[in-house]
């Protein structure tokens, strides 16, 4: 039938658009132009094992093991060196997540993610740590299972470049796996390199040859194969020796080599193994269960063609297998993990030990571990694992990135996020984190501030690397990301953000708090109250800055500020030369006017016995540019530049009469000039009309509450 009908509407059978003409053939058109046939057929390489051979030769990073291989994969990205409070640290552009363009990025934790680098490089080398756990170790929410995801994802992006290309092989047998034909393929079930195949005799002579050819990018170190095959393939292997009565080469026939991309989704290479309830789970889902099916066909439960090696360990081998949570585990499996550690080794049921060529990869949380600690029998355990902390952020514009990665701009386009509301918010996360500082004079607010870069007088690098060391636990402790996270969600679903399509900083502070007094991992009430301690410290700060900006934009008329700064500047030449000012409207001489200069040197704290010293330093600036052949600007020099801001803000205040908005009784002149202030706020901080207009009225409040203070 040529025509179809759905819900009463007449429809065409796709045959008749003419073989993939019209609209479909557009489409079909723009799928084809986004495949590439040669990398598809690059990745499905397949060839004898002599072909493999010849390869390795040519290329003997093929045959690199699984911690070469990921660690490769990380340096292929780049890296730079910096240095932060005197320590030298590295950044990895692997963790900025170059394959999903961010989408798992992690910001602030380099000396972690440093440590972890270090533990895979002298993994790699042979140095030993290859025959460790890694165990990343931290609160909940500090990014371990994003940082496993990455290392999964990283490793099975690499094995799809030239670089990272690694190689399996199959058995071309009979129906059954036999060597009576080659027209059945059985896969290896454990996706081993194909130099296992070379008798062990061979191995080193091969071994020397590839390693004379090998120059590893990244490292040092050289080519090393361990073990031996699998039951299935040895017992292939044996069969086929015996059937062409040790010819080897005769033997090899039977191989197909192929590449083979490690995927997660399929299976191959990258397993992630999850605590179940006990009763429903057990240690074959680590290394393979029996198949009962073929039982009958092989006839018995012990031949290597009845046994599915398809355990995570089993499956995870030439990649990485992750354990999530891997200290909840029953016991039984944590002693699979013992020999899979040390010896690369595991033990599938009623089979010899098998060997395996894996990352093995853990993390748990605070309790978890400090179980682990107290467990006399976990000793073993214990002694295979490498920790490695992975702290909450304790730098503020690194935890920033965090809620911008997610409530960005091009994530969120229908709603619109005041400034600073993502930065109060983290503001509260880290100052969380933090412990009160133990030297005098210092604010945790300030501390935060120290640890974000900024620099503050008395406090110098050597200062911040104090803190640090007498605070070793910081980032240890405190509010996850994640309720964070809950919380801008909450108030960009919140009834006012859909009404009026904007959120500020005072909702997510709100929302914030409302939160402590449910917070699942909050249980001290002490706790809950020194958070919203802080969140009132969060609020302060806050209020400070948009202060600022309205200041700013008020006193952002650039010629009133180049008309007050040449004043300035002319009075305090004429003061420092001990020389008169001509006044232009007088036509006379009058004295440097005092007045001024001390009204714009007050809003930095110039005191009144170092107004000589700053007045002589403005003119030496000022001769210092001329010699260099530069002309002095009004905002040449940053302490003076806001000085004169202040004063020019001060001045305007009072002609906007900023405080009348609270009343709502404000005269066209008035609201012209608030108006411009309004489209400043827009242009230069990223307000929107509704974000300027709400914070021009909030700092008019604060104005108003101020100057009521000082009547009363």
């Amino acid at each position: 039938m040529d025509r179809v009908t759905l819900h009463g509407r007449l429809l065409r059978s796709p045959d008749s658009h003419g073989g993939g003409g019209g609209a479909s053939g557009d489409l079909a058109s723009i799928i084809e132009s986004r495949i590439d046939r040669r990398t598809f057929q690059q990745h499905h390489w397949e060839g004898t094992f002599f072909d493999y051979l010849s390869l390795a030769q040519q290329r003997p990073a093929v045959a690199r093991n699984a911690y070469q291989r990921l660690y490769d994969a990380i340096l292929s990205y780049g890296f730079e060196k910096y240095r932060v409070f005197k320590r030298d640290c590295v950044r990895y552009h692997f963790f900025s997540d170059p394959i999903d363009n961010g989408a798992d990025a992690i910001y602030g934790l380099d000396f972690s993610l440093t440590q972890l680098v270090d533990f895979l490089r002298s993994a790699a080398e042979g140095y030993g740590t290859d025959r460790r756990i890694l165990l990343l170790h931290g609160p909940v929410g500090s990014s371990k299972s994003t940082i496993a995801r990455l290392l999964k994802k990283g490793i099975e992006a690499y094995s799809r470049t030239d670089a990272g290309a690694l190689y399996s092989f199959s058995w071309l047998l009979d129906e059954h796996c036999g060597a009576g034909g080659r027209e059945h393929e059985f896969p290896c079930p454990m996706h081993e390199e194909p130099l296992l195949l070379v008798p062990r005799e061979a191995r080193g002579d091969i071994l020397a040859r590839l390693n004379a050819a090998y120059t590893p990018q990244f490292r040092s170190g050289q080519l090393r194969i361990h073990g031996e095959l699998c039951p299935f393939c040895r017992r292939v292997y044996d069969e086929l020796m015996r059937h062409y009565g040790g010819d080897w080469r005769q033997a090899m026939t039977h191989v197909k080599v192929r590449r083979i991309i490690l995927s997660e989704k399929d299976r191959v290479g990258i397993g992630t193994f999850q605590p179940k309830d006990e009763k429903n789970q057990d240690s074959t889902e680590l290394t393979g269960d029996i198949n009962y099916r073929k039982i009958a066909q092989f006839g018995s439960d012990s031949d290597p063609r009845a046994f599915n090696f398809d355990g995570e360990l089993n499956i995870a081998n030439r990649g990485i297998c992750e354990f999530i949570e891997v200290l909840k585990l029953d016991v039984a499996f944590l002693y699979d993990l013992l020999g899979a550690s040390q010896e690369h080794l595991i033990k599938p049921k009623k089979f010899a030990q098998t060997h395996i060529d894996e990352v093995i990869l853990g993390h748990t949380n605070e309790p978890e571990y400090k179980r682990l600690q107290n467990n006399e029998m976990m000793e073993a355990f214990r002694d295979r694992t490498i920790k490695i902390d992975v702290p909450y952020n304790i730098r503020l514009d690194d935890e920033i990135k965090i809620y911008q990665k997610d409530f960005g701009p091009e994530r969120i386009r229908n709603i619109h996020i005041a400034p600073h509301t993502l930065e109060v918010a983290a503001m509260w996360a880290v100052l969380t984190r933090l412990e009160q500082p133990k030297k005098a004079g210092l604010a945790l607010m300030q501390k935060m501030k120290l640890y974000n870069g900024k620099a503050i007088p008395g406090f110098t690098e050597d200062s911040i690397k104090e803190l640090k060391e007498e605070s070793p636990r910081e980032g240890m402790s405190g509010i996850s990301p994640r309720y964070v996270q809950d919380k801008i969600s909450n108030a960009l679903v919140s009834r006012q953000a859909v009404d009026e399509k904007c959120i500020n900083p005072f909702m997510v502070m709100n929302e914030l708090e409302a939160g402590l007094a449910h917070h699942s991992l909050i249980a001290d009430e002490d706790v809950r109250k020194r958070y919203r301690e802080i969140l009132s410290m969060v609020k302060e700060e806050y209020e400070d800055i948009i202060k600022a900006e309205v200041q700013r934009a008020i006193s952002a008329d650039e010629e009133a500020i180049k008309r007050l700064c040449q004043n300035y500047i002319e009075n305090v030449r004429a003061y420092t030369q001990r020389e008169k000012v001509l006044n232009k409207y007088t036509g006379k001489y009058d004295e440097p006017d005092e007045r001024l200069m001390r009204s714009i040197e007050e809003k930095i704290d110039i005191p009144d016995s170092r107004k000589d010293d700053f007045r002589q330093e403005i003119m030496n600036y000022i001769g210092a540019l001329a010699l260099d052949g530069k002309k002095f600007e009004y905002n040449t020099n940053a302490r003076l530049y806001k000085a004169l801001e202040l004063k020019l803000f001060e001045d305007q205040r009072d002609t906007i009469k900023l405080k009348n908005l609270v009343s709502s009784v404000v005269d066209d002149e008035t609201q012209q000039k608030i108006d411009i202030v309004k489209q400043r706020l827009i242009k230069q901080f990223g307000y929107n009309e509704t974000s300027a207009t709400d914070v021009l009225n909030y700092v008019a409040s604060i104005f108003a509450r101020g100057d009521a203070k000082s009547k009363a």
